[in-house]
């Protein structure tokens, strides 16, 4: 079999990338018709329709022992009801089990290519899978195509490339021939990559594809069998990649089962079944602290990104208008349900330095909530950037925050009307003021649209916070804005210290939720929001272990 000509430079293109982490994309993230075609966008919504009301019949997985799914959209406020099959966790793990032995065998280059072919199918299905993450999540339609189609397969490449380069870093076989003065002491020595054997993939319910193709392609380019396992109410943007990895599987010969979707609902869970067995050794996860905290208990190898407390940290700036333009746009982008997404705002008593002169935290608080009522109220683009709320207790944590924290209020959240759904579960963002003292109120996530403006005594003690909460309850993200060169190195030295990344100064249409494939470390696994980064080297290298052959020549 091996990699085809087209494959291979898209595979070298991609490795190239990561060594040089500048700008590489495989799968073009604009949905333009001269792109994806004319009617990709109305094919991809028939698609998604078809599919509702019906069994997901085209995972092939065979003998289930019931049809399951309680999907609901929060657009449509109705349920997707598409159902999936559903087995035990025995008989998920025998297949599994049985699939391993043969995959582990298959060669890397042989691997490498049902996985581009894997992706190159499923990159037919963007607007398809748009709109099942649309339903499923909330996500504006923008977003759903970008974060679950294009971006989630450029994430999917950039771990098969790091899992490629890395087992293709060493040689397999070499003769070690030692000088032994009137002898030679001469060695012929063999080397294998073993895979550790079933993998387990976790999804969450606002980013199901995003924030797992990097494991299970992660699993499958090393050699490992993998289970996925969505959350019960985003399944089917997984399941449409799961189908088209399993097409790429059995087109070429291996066992479809090398990867098969693992599906249950809230009222009977099979996850830790799932999570502690034996025969499970690698385990991905994306969630709340408490599971994932869990799950680095066990006795396996275990990859999280868990949540975490995202700072702003506010000091000087060029053009305030054009800063807090693009913090509240962060704030209000998919209604804060971004693992990204910033909550605390520190801002110092004595204000923040412009050309203009001293902006008042008072001036940057007002400036703070007429800037994010502007973008709510912009019909055009308020209900299409708030997107949905995915899960209703996140729109009631909003509307309970001002009596729960206490502190002024500068913005209370409400509901808009979505142009196209008139059943949208909406909720927008409320700002709320509270004071450095105030440390046992915002040192949590609060998931969610909820915004902290947090007065500090100045910016030193913001840093110190930032790095505080970094490093105790974890942070993915962190944005600062400073024109003092000083200021900057200090506020860089601290956070990483605290291994948060830190975006500096940002205005326009970049943004501190946003990371890149082939250039950005998503996660560091350097402090509690998380112990693995996708996608670095140790990323793939704990899901093999290199074994040593030794013959004397």
């Amino acid at each position: 079999m091996g990699l085809t000509t087209a494959q291979k430079d898209i595979l070298d293109k991609a490795v190239e990338a990561l060594h040089t982490r500048g700008f590489h994309s495989q799968y073009p993230e604009h949905p333009a018709p001269a792109i994806y075609g004319e009617t990709a966008d109305a094919d991809g919504k028939e698609a998604f329709k078809a599919l509702r009301r019906k069994n997901f019949e085209e995972l092939q997985q065979e003998g289930a022992t019931s049809w399951i799914g309680e999907e609901h959209s929060p657009y449509f406020d109705a349920a997707v009801g598409t159902k999936y099959p559903a087995f035990s966790a025995e008989e998920l793990i025998n297949r599994a089990e049985k699939a391993f032995h043969s995959w582990r065998k298959v060669s890397l280059d042989d691997r490498a290519a049902v996985l581009i072919d894997a992706l190159d199918r499923f990159s037919k299905r963007f607007f398809e899978n748009a709109y099942a993450t649309m339903h499923t999540t909330g996500q504006g339609y923008m977003m759903a195509f970008q974060a679950s189609g294009p971006h989630a397969a450029d994430r999917a490449l950039e771990a098969v490339a790091a899992g490629y380069d890395e087992l293709s870093r060493f040689p397999s076989k070499a003769t070690w021939d030692k000088p032994m003065g009137k002898y030679n002491m001469v060695v012929n020595k063999e080397w294998r990559a073993v895979p550790k054997g079933i993998g387990l993939v976790i999804g969450c319910s606002t980013f199901p594809t995003w924030n797992s193709v990097p494991g299970v392609f992660a699993d499958l380019i090393t050699g490992n069998s993998v289970l996925v396992k969505p959350h019960p109410g985003a399944i089917l943007p997984m399941a449409i990649v799961v189908a088209e990895i399993r097409n790429a599987l059995r087109d070429a010969g291996f066992d479809a089962d090398a990867c098969q979707l693992a599906v249950d609902v809230p009222s009977a869970p099979i996850t830790k079944e799932l999570a502690e067995h034996a025969k499970v050794k690698l385990v991905d996860f994306t969630g709340n602290s408490e599971f994932g905290s869990y799950l680095e208990k066990l006795p396996k190898a275990v990859f999280t990104e868990k949540t975490g407390v995202n700072s702003i940290i506010l000091d000087s700036v060029v053009d305030i208008d054009k800063v807090i333009q693009n913090i509240t746009f962060s704030v209000c982008l998919y209604s804060g349900q971004m693992c990204t997404a910033p909550q605390n705002f520190f801002i110092p008593e004595g204000g923040v330095k412009t050309p203009d002169g001293i902006f008042s935290f008072d001036e940057v608080a007002q400036k703070f909530a007429d800037f994010t009522n502007g973008l709510i109220d912009n019909p055009k683009a308020g209900p299409f950037v708030l997107g949905a709320i995915q899960n209703p207790n996140t729109g009631e944590r909003a509307r309970n925050a001002a009596k729960e924290l206490g502190g002024k209020v500068w913005l209370e959240t409400r509901t808009i009307e979505n142009p196209i759904f008139a059943t949208t579960r909406t909720q927008t963002p409320v700002v709320i003021e509270l004071s450095s003292a105030d440390k046992d109120k915002f040192a949590m996530e609060l998931f969610g649209p909820i915004a902290l403006l947090i007065k500090t005594k100045n910016t030193e003690e913001s840093v110190a916070l930032a790095r505080e909460l970094a490093e105790e309850h974890g942070a993915i993200s962190c944005g600062a804005y400073t024109t003092d060169e000083a200021m900057k190195e200090h506020i860089a030295d601290q956070m990483s210290l605290a291994a948060t990344p830190v975006s500096f100064n940002l205005t326009g249409g970049i943004f501190v939720n946003q990371n890149a494939a082939f250039s950005d470390y998503h996660v560091t696994g350097g402090n509690p929001a998380g112990n693995a980064s996708f996608t670095n080297p140790g990323y793939v290298n704990g899901r093999f272990t290199w074994v040593g052959m030794r013959e004397l020549a």
